[in-house]
C-alpha cells in the first residue's frame, strides 16, 4: 500500500496544506506586524504632539510635570525631557538623540536591563529635546506567538494530513484490488463475477457500477454467440444436408444434373442470405453505424416505403395503406429504419397471406414517437412474442414457408440501435408491432 497511488496523492495534497500554512503564516505575520508597527508609531506620534502642545502652552514646567505623571503611570510609554545642556530634566531616557526624527536606542528599563527602543525625538524651542518612544519587545512577543500559533497549525495539519492520507489510501487500495480482484477471476474465467459496490455516488462505485455493466454487455455478447453459434449450427444443417443429396443425386444421375444444380443454387442462395442477414445484425448491434445519424422524418420514410410495396400486395390480393397523423422526426440511420418497417411489412403480409390488410401508422404517445404495423392475420400466441425477436425463431405452423427466421431479429436490432423498444400486442384479430423511440 505504500506504493499506492492514492498514499503518494495524499501525501502530496497534505504538503501542499503545509506549504499554504506556512505561506498563510508568513503573509498573516507580516500584515500583523506591519498593522501593529504603524499603530505602535501612532501612539508615540501622538504622545509627542500633545507633550510639544503642552510644552507651548504651559512651559517647561508643564512639560516636566506632565512627563512625570505619564512615567508614574503603569503601562505608559516611555520619554525623556533633555535639557540645551545634556541633562535629563525628566523622564527614563538620558540619551541626547543625535537628530530629530524616528531611531532606535538602548535604553535601561525599569528591571535594569538595556533594551532597543523605537524612540521619537523632537527639537523644542530653546534647544530642549522631546523624546517618547516604546520598547520593541512587545512587536516581537506578537510575533513569537502568532508563529507559535502556526507552528501548531502546520503540525496538526501534517499529523491530520498522514493519518487521513493514510487511511484513505487504505480504504481506496482496499476497494481498487476488489476491482482487481474481480478482473483477475474473469481472466481465470469466472465470467459470472462483478465487482462489489458500496452504495454510494462516489467516483469508485460509479465505476464499478460501469464495469458491472460492461461485465454484463460482455456476458451478453458472449451469450449471443454461443446461442448463434448453436442456432447456425442446427438451422443450417437442414439446407447443408438437402445441398449435399441433390449434389449426391447429380452424381448419381447425369441426366438429372441440371434440376438437381438448380435446387443445390437455390440452396447455396438460401445459406448466403442467411450468413449476409447475421453480419448485417452483427454490424448493427456493433454500433459503428451510429456515426451517421441525421434528422429522418418518420412519416415521409413511410410513405416511400408504403408506395413501393403497395402495388406488389395488391397483385397478391392484399393492402397496404399508411394511416394519417404526426410527423415526427427523429435522430436515426434512414437506411436502417427502412429496412426495419420493410421487414415488419414483409412478415406481415407474408404470415397473414391473401386477402391481408396491413397498415401502417406514424404517431406520437406521451410525447413519444412511435411506428406500428398492424396486420388482420392469425395472430401470434402471447407467451411467443417475446421469442419471436431470437435468431431463427420460427412459429411451426411457419417452418414450411420461405425465409430464416432473422427478420425480426434485425428489427430488434435496428430499434436498440437507436435506443427504441419493439412492443408486440395482439390487434383482435391481427398482431400489432410497435417501435417506441425515445422523446
Amino acid at each position: 500500500m505504500l506504493r499506492s497511488t492514492s498514499l503518494r496523492l495524499a501525501v502530496l495534497y497534505t504538503l501542499g496544506f503545509a506549504l499554504s500554512v506556512v505561506l498563510l503564516g508568513a503573509l498573516t505575520l507580516y500584515s500583523t506586524r506591519a498593522a501593529l508597527s504603524e499603530q505602535f508609531d501612532a501612539r508615540i506620534r501622538s504622545e509627542s504632539a500633545a507633550l510639544t502642545q503642552e510644552f507651548a502652552t504651559e512651559g517647561l514646567d508643564g512639560v516636566v510635570q506632565a512627563v512625570r505623571e505619564r512615567d508614574r503611570t503603569p503601562g505608559a510609554l516611555d520619554y525623556g525631557l533633555i535639557g540645551p545642556d545634556g541633562r535629563s530634566l525628566a523622564g527614563r531616557f538620558s540619551k541626547v538623540s543625535d537628530e530629530a526624527g524616528w531611531s532606535t536606542i538602548r535604553a535601561r528599563q525599569r528591571d535594569d536591563e538595556e533594551e532597543p527602543m523605537r524612540v521619537l525625538t523632537t527639537n523644542l524651542p530653546g534647544g530642549y529635546q522631546l523624546l517618547v518612544g516604546d520598547d520593541e519587545e512587545r512587536i516581537e512577543a506578537l510575533d513569537t506567538v502568532v508563529l507559535r500559533g502556526f507552528a501548531g497549525a502546520l503540525a496538526g495539519v501534517m499529523i491530520l494530513g498522514v493519518a487521513g492520507g493514510f487511511a484513505f489510501s487504505r480504504d481506496v487500495h482496499r476497494r481498487l484490488s476488489a476491482i482487481s480482484g474481480t478482473a483477475e477471476a474473469i481472466i481465470d474465467g469466472d465470467l459470472n463475477r462483478r465487482v462489489p459496490a458500496r452504495g454510494s455516488t462516489d467516483d469508485i462505485d460509479r465505476l464499478a457500477h460501469t464495469f458491472n455493466r460492461m461485465l454484463d454487455r460482455i456476458g451478453a455478447l458472449m451469450e449471443s454467440l454461443r446461442q448463434v453459434s448453436n442456432d447456425v449450427a442446427h438451422d443450417l444443417r437442414t439446407p447443408l444436408t438437402r445441398l449435399r443429396q441433390r449434389l449426391e443425386a447429380a452424381q448419381a444421375a447425369p441426366a438429372e444434373q441440371g434440376e438437381a444444380i438448380d435446387g443445390a443454387l437455390r440452396d447455396l442462395d438460401s445459406i448466403l442470405d442467411t450468413f449476409a442477414a447475421l453480419l448485417r445484425i452483427a454490424q448493427i448491434e456493433g454500433g459503428a453505424r451510429r456515426a451517421g445519424f441525421r434528422q429522418v422524418r418518420l412519416r415521409e420514410l413511410a410513405a416511400t416505403v408504403v408506395d413501393a410495396f403497395a402495388p406488389s400486395a395488391e397483385e397478391a390480393g392484399q393492402s397496404l395503406s399508411l394511416e394519417p397523423g404526426e410527423d415526427p422526426v427523429i435522430e436515426g440511420d434512414a437506411e436502417l429504419l427502412t429496412q426495419m418497417l420493410v421487414n415488419l411489412i414483409e412478415n406481415a403480409l407474408r404470415h397473414t397471406g391473401e386477402g391481408a390488410q396491413v397498415r401502417v401508422g406514424i404517431g406520437l404517445t406521451d410525447r413519444a414517437p412511435v411506428l406500428w404495423v398492424v396486420d388482420n392475420g392469425p395472430g401470434v400466441p402471447a407467451g411467443e412474442h417475446a421469442r419471436l425477436f431470437d435468431r431463427f425463431y420460427r412459429l411451426e405452423r411457419s417452418r414450411s414457408d420461405p425465409g430464416n427466421g432473422l427478420g425480426l431479429a434485425l428489427v430488434a436490432a435496428v430499434a436498440k440501435l437507436h435506443e427504441a423498444a419493439v412492443r408486440l400486442s395482439d390487434a383482435e384479430p391481427g398482431l400489432r408491432a410497435e417501435v417506441v423511440f425515445p422523446r
